[in-house]
């Protein structure tokens, strides 16, 4: 091992005890802070899910009946499900239509909506809870339980 090496592998070493003891130290005055030190923000885990959120809903219907769900059960328009994007399959979320106060419960078994700028698609029974099925879409509140 040539002289520059073994300097710049001691200096490495040096740099990591640093760390190393900074990182050491930290948690025990971070307690006291209000914002998460760099340190423990790489070991933390997802931040929490939203509350809710609030955004467009449509709803689809009779036809799409029997078509195959992400979830893999047949599509029933008349069972209180919806399609989400991102939410887990089987969550159950609580749908508020802004315009009218009306809400429901509804079991996420599908992936969507893949147009405009929806938040959801309800199925027809649910949309029918809602009282958005003439209008077709809604500004809804989404709660996931």
């Amino acid at each position: 091992m040539s002289k520059t090496s073994g300097a710049r592998f001691g200096r490495a070493m040096r740099v990591s005890f640093l760390a190393l003891t900074v990182c050491a130290l930290l948690p025990s005055a971070s307690a006291l802070a209000t914002e998460p030190t760099a340190c423990s923000a790489s070991s933390s885990t997802a931040p929490p899910a939203p509350k809710h959120f609030v955004g467009q809903a449509s709803w689809y219907g009779a036809q799409f009946a029997n078509r195959p769900t992400a979830s893999g059960t047949p599509f029933d328009p008349e069972k209180l499900t919806a399609a989400h994007r991102k939410l887990p399959l089987g969550t159950k979320v609580v749908v508020t239509n802004l315009h009218n106060g009306r809400s429901v419960m509804v079991t996420i078994n599908d992936r969507g909506p893949y147009s405009g700028n929806r938040e959801i698609d309800l199925s027809y029974r649910a949309a029918r809870v809602l009282g958005m099925v003439r209008r077709g879409v809604a500004r809804v509140k989404i709660e996931p339980l």
